[in-house]
């Protein structure tokens, strides 16, 4: 890469590598790009900081990177990767203010996968406080009860009329089945894989 152009720094693009929307645009030395390769997760320069930042350092919304491109004159990079939350510093999906979405039809179907990556991250990371952490700290047999046990309250207020504890249960089935997943190395859409192919 050529860092001489930028007095030693380049642009490095962020690119969702699942939806292809571009997240956000930041800025790379030689040894944030190194940090970059070596840890998996984006880290860029700060100029402000006059550092090394890894994105979501504070947030613990990583960038966890699936391919690194260089352009044809080696002064930019491309980095597809997985966000582990929201990007921007408002809460916003990306930097530009725009919703991360494969499709403007799934409406917050998405959100599923990106609960995904955020268990994943805490699968990695394993911060203190996380009841996510909590659950892959007992084990998979105490994670599995906790998809049995909610299953059953998911059974029980399906019998019953109030509509907001049944998705509530719902949720909770949902939540902890993404949690069962991760520990066992799956992800979400494993078991969407398994349903395309039942219905071909």
């Amino acid at each position: 890469m050529d860092f001489k152009k930028m007095n030693g720094i380049i642009p490095a693009i962020i690119q969702d590598a699942k939806t292809d929307t571009v997240l956000m645009l930041g800025f790379m030395s030689p040894e944030a790009l190194e940090k970059t390769r070596k840890e998996g997760k984006v880290c860029f320069f700060s100029r402000t900081r006059n550092r090394l930042w890894t994105k979501g350092e504070e947030s613990g919304n990583f960038l966890y990177v699936v391919d690194i491109l260089e352009d044809c004159d080696h002064d930019t990079l491309l980095i597809k990767a997985n966000p582990a939350g929201p990007v921007c510093h408002t809460g916003s999906d990306t930097c530009f203010d725009e919703k991360n979405s494969s499709s403007p039809h799934t409406g917050g179907i998405d959100f599923i996968a990106q609960l995904q990556q955020l268990i994943h991250a805490r699968k990695a990371e394993m911060p203190e406080g996380s009841y996510t952490t909590s659950l892959f700290e007992k084990g998979i047999n105490r994670i599995a009860q906790k998809v049995g046990e909610e299953a059953v309250e998911l059974v029980i207020e399906s019998k019953d009329n109030n509509d907001e504890l049944f998705l509530n249960e719902a949720a909770d089935l949902i939540y902890h089945l993404l949690v069962l997943l991760t520990e066992k190395g799956y992800d979400i859409k494993d078991v969407a894989a398994v349903l395309e192919q039942r219905h071909k």
